[in-house]
């Protein structure tokens, strides 16, 4: 009796190439470090940090220093294997930067295709302000089947907040954060419709937005932070100190308006409470 052969029949859509699998691709991580406080570092980004992903740091020039590399060496890290820099020029010309965003993304991609995940350095929050965003879109454009985190982090504002025991904002209060560059003009009319101002990147105009805050008299209630959370941390409470002084990158203020007109805000919690006690 001929035994009876229970083995799968063969398909004929399977090649020998098809039976190999296909390698994962790995995963890009925006990894947020924080303003520069290596304690401000969350505990997910200081597990991927000592993981297997690849780092990969932003400089503006070949070569040059990274603030976020910074941030992890005086966490008492040190540069891994494989880690690679990518170079974000400090410019406003569109051209200049799709062509460096490009050539980032395609390096990291070169990683991610491999099954490599790459952790990119980044100081601050990734969603904030961040060149992530932007490698982020192009190595997304060019795979869109590439898988994408953003580990969230620290803003510098934040700090700042916390190290001058500052609120930010208080119950109904409104906040606008803006780099400082759309203009004394901007920050003027936006002083009318928030009660706080986080302005940021204030080194170019630094002065202008002084004799500003003077002319409304608010000048008590701004403050100036400079590389808040490293060790060369600057805090100024009387603005005038630092008149035609020129500052770090790294700058910021924090304003307040107290003497603002706030509109009527719709409080449903309170309507409702007001209309359980008017019928008891």
């Amino acid at each position: 009796m001929t035994p009876i052969d229970e083995s799968p029949m063969p398909n004929p859509s399977m090649t020998p190439e098809t039976l190999i699998p296909t390698p994962t691709k790995g995963c890009l991580y925006g990894l947020s470090l924080g303003p520069g406080d290596p304690g401000l570092i969350t505990r997910r980004a200081w597990e991927l940090l000592q993981g297997d992903g690849l780092w990969a740091y932003p400089v503006r020039k070949w070569g040059g220093d990274s603030f976020a590399l910074d941030i992890v060496h005086r966490a008492g890290l040190t540069l891994p294997a494989g880690a690679f820099p990518l170079c974000f020029p400090m410019t406003h010309n569109p051209e200049v930067l799709a062509k460096h965003w490009l050539t980032a993304a395609q390096t990291v991609l070169e990683h991610l295709d491999r099954g490599r995940d790459v952790c990119f350095l980044v100081e601050g929050d990734a969603s904030t302000y961040s060149t992530f965003g932007h490698l982020a879109r192009t190595v997304s454009a060019l795979d869109p089947l590439i898988r994408v985190e953003v580990i969230a982090g620290v803003t510098s504002y934040q700090a700042a907040a916390a190290h001058l025991g500052l609120a930010l904002a208080d119950a109904d209060d409104t906040l606008a954060i803006l780099p400082a560059g759309y203009g004394v003009h901007t920050i003027d009319h936006l002083l009318d419709e928030f009660d706080a101002l986080v302005l940021l990147k204030v080194k170019p105009l630094l002065d202008d937005i002084i004799a500003l805050l003077e002319r409304r008299g608010l000048l008590e209630y701004a403050r100036f932070v400079e590389k808040v959370g490293c060790p060369e941390e600057r805090t100024v409470q009387d603005l005038t100190q630092i008149r035609g002084e020129t500052v770090n990158y790294l700058s910021l203020l924090l304003v307040h308006n107290p003497h603002r007109n706030k509109e009527e805000t719709l409080r449903g919690c309170r309507k409702k409470e007001a209309s359980e006690g008017e019928g008891a």
